[in-house]
């Protein structure tokens, strides 16, 4: 299917502080299925490792979930494996296909791609962005979200229209 003609649908969701953003979060890695790809938007301190978390949380991982900016991408076991990458270092979109931080092998787990829009061209045609915009008072976040093709359509609308 061409990326064109993919179904998108959107929407928003207020955060009220990080616990709430991982909160988010959970409610996405519980119904991620494999294959599920996120793409994390926001400025520093935005909350995409919050949200991270969340997700790593709702798919049963177990141990610290940090972001991996000087590695790129850490993989943790759960009941899918998830796949996390950060793009925040990488100076080119390329970089991220010659290192494999993006290929077939993820297919079976969920990828969560902080600063994904440094990928811009780069990441799966499918996939949920999901933008997190600060508000004028410190802990409150705005994810916009955008959804992708049929299967992040239905992960959005399980876990995000009333999660």
């Amino acid at each position: 299917m061409e990326p064109s003609t993919l179904p998108t649908t959107e929407g928003a969701i207020p955060s009220h502080g990080p616990e709430r953003t991982r909160t988010i979060g959970r409610a996405l890695g519980e119904a991620a299925a494999p294959g599920t790809v996120l793409a994390l938007i926001g400025d520093l301190g935005a909350g995409k490792t919050q949200l991270t978390k969340g997700v790593a949380d709702g798919l049963g991982v177990r141990g610290i979930v940090n972001s991996p900016t000087f590695v790129l991408m850490n993989e943790h076991a759960g009941r899918l494996r998830l796949y996390h990458v950060d793009a925040y270092r990488l100076a080119d979109p390329e970089e991220a296909l010659a290192v494999g931080l993006i290929d077939d092998r993820q297919a079976d787990g969920v990828v969560v791609v902080e600063w994904a829009d440094r990928l811009d061209g780069w990441l799966p045609a499918e996939r949920l962005e999901i933008t997190l915009v600060p508000d004028p008072d410190p802990v409150v976040r705005e994810l916009r979200w955008r959804a992708h093709g049929e299967a992040h359509e239905r992960l959005a609308a399980e876990a995000l229209v009333s999660p």
